[in-house]
């Protein structure tokens, strides 16, 4: 009976030895995918809040003094209009075309803010127009119902799909992709070809050379939760998986900013006081 306690405390010993020495192998993972989790985070960040400077500097040093510029100009041309009718056609044509302008620039920016072809085409069709003539051969398909898909999870799924298509356009424009979507709690992509494979430099860990590639799809998907992985095929190719969970952008797309208090109006010019005294206002 000794023998058997004696047994079993050895063991015991034993077991709590290696669960101690499989704990402490553990530590230095679980700290670097922390250490990895946070650079992740701060990258985000700083890729949003670049997003939002440059939308600011567009609006206010671009889209803003074009439009008082326009008004302006609109200002002389109703001078004109009362001095000198005969020169109002150079000075309407000149408004119209910075007024074209403008509407581009606005349109760029939407476009910049949420790419255009998902409202005119859905998810699938988005996917399937941009790949229109990048490789040989392109399959699309959703499995499940597209329909209803929170915002933020169609655009970051069209994001990492035209950047995987990208790839595919510049270095193996020779190859078949499938592209594969699926829904359950979460949405899943799959992009596979069979080109060559990714670079040796990426498969032993290397950076991507640019912001908007593996490294900015992996990105787009952390946004939402979820995660995003670059891999090469056995025998060939290169397959890109996604999951992007749909509660997280579910929860964010109900979520609405603090209403901020209203500025107080302008005051009323000298004009604009003495005609509605002259109406009877």
């Amino acid at each position: 009976m000794r023998a058997v306690l004696a047994r079993t405390a050895a063991l015991a010993g034993a077991f709590a030895a290696g669960a101690a020495v499989a704990h402490a192998a553990g530590i230095p993972h679980l700290l670097r995918l922390t250490s990895e989790l946070q650079r992740s985070r701060e990258r985000i960040l700083a890729s949003r809040e670049e997003e939002r400077r440059r939308l600011r500097h567009d609006l206010h040093d671009g889209l803003g003094p074009t439009l008082a510029s326009l008004a302006m100009s609109l200002d002389a041309a109703r001078l004109t209009l009362a001095c000198e009718p005969e020169r109002m056609e150079p000075l309407l044509s000149d408004v119209r075309d910075r007024l074209a302008i403008v509407v581009g620039e606005i349109r760029d920016m939407a476009h910049g803010l949420r790419p255009p072809a998902l409202d005119d085409l859905g998810l699938v069709g988005a996917i399937q127009s941009y790949a229109e003539g990048c490789c040989d051969r392109v399959v699309v398909r959703f499995d499940g119902d597209p329909a209803g898909l929170p915002a933020a999870v169609e655009v970051a799924a069209y994001r990492i799909a035209q950047e995987a298509l990208t790839n595919v356009r510049l270095h193996a424009p020779g190859s078949t992709v499938l592209v594969l979507l699926t829904r359950d709690a979460e949405l899943h992509l799959l992009v596979a070809d069979t080109g060559p494979g990714l670079p040796e430099t990426t498969r032993g860990g290397g950076r991507p050379k640019s912001r908007r590639g593996l490294a900015a799809m992996k990105e787009w998907a952390a946004e939402l939760g979820g995660g995003c992985s670059v891999a090469s095929r056995t025998g060939g190719g290169t397959v890109v998986t996604a999951h992007l969970p749909l509660t997280v952008a579910e929860a964010a797309s109900g979520y609405h900013r603090p209403a901020t208090r209203p500025r107080n109006p302008a005051p009323e010019s000298a004009r604009t006081a003495e005609r509605r005294r002259g109406s009877g206002h």
